[in-house]
């Protein structure tokens, strides 16, 4: 399947505003329009960090030509859609009813989910909250793992450092102001933010060969204009939401899945996918495409794209 290159095919996309709780997502919808009885389900796509609803531009107008209606939202924080003040609005559970609220907007029973990056952990915890919403699911880059016994902030300050940068990102304001300062090199750059990175002179890098100038500007645009810290807060709400899904724990993921990563995605060196099986009891498949990095939706989109629709066919 060839992955769409054009931004004008994007730009033709319909978006529209959708209200659910306490908030309204702008979503890009694309793809069949008609009775939700349809024999192909219903596909809602969850970008992450620092991303929008743009980062799965390939797999909305493939899938859409492949019959699927297609959802696409801003997440919370993102974009177009509405960014709350409170922190406590970016918790999992709550990201998970807004997604229920997308589904009863369309009128759709349950639909399947696919997130990459901070998108994957709330397709994961959509699965565990909401089952009979969710038809099969489908993680990217970030892997489900069962419930730490304890909160997982201390552990990663104790084993990664201060500096690591879900760690760093905990005070709020400071990586607000940092990654702000400069989106462009905040969007290209080859490190891991950091206090340290933040702190160097600005470097000037090109965007990666799966971006082009123009597909660059429109992050750049709207991340000047929104910032990061709706973003920054889900990183924010990591203590929080184990705390909310005490409930959750021990509970198995019991619908089709599957998961997708990068063999280069650095994720992989403190996130490892050995536990899956442990959580996914329907797993149809590990996908790990050789010398793919992390934000493989744009990096390898053909071959995501081709992942993404033998799994969807094969729900039958």
């Amino acid at each position: 399947m060839t992955a769409d290159l054009s931004i004008d095919a994007w730009e033709r996309v319909t978006s529209r505003s959708v209200a659910t709780g306490d908030i309204t997502l702008r979503v890009f919808e694309h793809g069949p329009q008609g009775p939700q009885n349809s024999d192909k389900p219903v596909v809602v796509l969850c970008h992450g960090f620092p991303e929008l609803a743009f980062s799965w531009r390939h797999q909305v107008l493939a899938l859409a030509r492949a019959g699927y209606r297609v959802l696409a939202p801003d997440m919370p924080g993102y974009g177009g859609s509405s960014r709350p003040a409170d922190v406590k609005a970016y918790d999992a559970l709550t990201l998970c009813a807004d997604l229920a609220g997308l589904l009863d907007d369309i009128g759709a029973d349950d639909a399947v989910f696919v997130g990459h990056d901070w998108g994957a952990s709330v397709v994961w915890h959509m699965a565990w909250a909401y089952p009979e919403r969710v038809r099969a699911v489908v993680g990217m880059s970030v892997p489900v793992t069962p419930r730490s016994p304890v909160p997982p902030l201390p552990v990663m300050r104790g084993r990664l450092g201060d500096d690591f940068y879900m760690v760093w990102f905990q005070e709020p304001g400071v990586a607000d102001r940092a990654l702000a300062q400069n989106v462009r090199r905040t969007l290209v750059t080859r490190e891991i933010w950091s206090a340290a990175w933040a702190a160097r002179p600005d470097e000037e890098f090109p965007p990666p060969p799966w971006l082009t100038e123009e597909e660059l500007a429109y992050y750049v645009e709207e991340f000047e204009r929104t910032g990061f810290t709706g973003g920054l807060n889900y990183y924010r709400n990591l203590d929080r939401t184990w705390e909310l899904t005490e409930h959750l724990a021990g509970r198995t993921i019991d619908c089709p899945s599957l998961f997708v990563t990068g063999s280069k995605d650095p994720v992989g060196r403190f996130m490892p996918d050995d536990k899956l099986e442990r959580v996914l009891t329907d797993l149809r498949g590990r996908v790990v495409l050789d010398g793919a990095g992390h934000w493989i939706q744009q990096e390898r989109a053909e071959e995501v794209n081709a992942a993404l629709l033998e799994f969807l066919a094969e729900l039958g």
